[in-house]
């Protein structure tokens, strides 16, 4: 473990956000959002797929932020316990009211400087910054300076993405992060629920507080993941915190 990699710790925040379909089914859609999402649904439905546009939408509105809503973020830190011995903090913020719960996740990043703070998700530049800043304008609320990237330099954005790492500069697939916890032997998520299987947790089993957990779980197997790309040591689990 580096020393810069310590300081750095102090302004740098894992996170991982869930979401689902904004609306139980396809007909609950307002007639005008029906009729986008078919003309979406077209174009991304496969020739040889046979779900109907209704069952399209249950099955894939939640990753797209004009179609879905965030339920869960969860947010997570480094940091050294009284043994000077690597730790991690994980907590979440949960809920119905996704305005509610986007002020609280505002909130909790404007306490660390603007411009110091690192913000860390796997495939988080495709997915969840971007979503996160949708659905706050969707909600008419501002979007924190740490996540205001319009304009900047490459070089200027200190956003973290783990799978981009992963990249190398090959954009050519998609790498979960169930995979690459395969291969560099880091304990999975899924033992509960996996990511698919979100939405129906929400609406028919009305169960965010299982939601949270897996959530959380996800954000620990990421700053897990973070070490190994780094080849620092993982966090070991009797140092790992989870605050429900």
């Amino acid at each position: 473990m580096t020393d810069e990699f310590k300081r750095r710790a102090k302004n740098f925040l894992l996170l991982d956000i869930e979401t689902v379909a904004s609306h139980a089914a396809y007909d609950q859609l307002p007639e005008r959002m029906q009729k986008l999402w078919d003309k979406k649904a077209s174009g991304l439905k496969k020739g040889d797929e046979i779900m109907t546009s209704a069952e399209y939408f249950y099955d894939r509105g939640a990753i797209y932020a004009e179609f879905g809503k965030i339920v869960c973020i969860a947010f997570g830190a480094y940091y050294w316990n009284e043994n000077d011995e690597i730790a991690f903090k994980v907590s979440s913020f949960s809920g119905n009211d996704e305005a509610k719960l986007l002020l609280q996740f505002k909130a909790l990043i404007e306490k660390f400087p603007a411009e110091q703070l690192i913000l860390c998700a796997h495939n988080g530049k495709e997915f969840d910054f971007p979503f996160l800043c949708r659905r706050m304008l969707i909600h008419c609320i501002e979007i924190p300076k740490a996540l205001q990237i319009t304009g900047k330099k490459p070089w200027e954005v200190l956003h973290q993405d783990t799978m981009d790492l992963w990249k190398f500069g090959d954009y050519k697939s998609y790498t979960s992060l169930d995979l690459l916890a395969a291969v560099f032997d880091i304990p999975g998520s899924k033992n509960e629920m996996s990511g698919d299987q979100v939405t129906k947790v929400y609406y028919e089993e009305n169960d965010l507080t299982k939601i949270s957990r897996y959530c959380r779980e996800d954000v620990v197997v990421l700053a897990q993941l973070y070490l190994r790309l780094h080849c620092f040591e993982q966090v070991p689990e009797k140092n790992i915190i989870r605050v429900e």
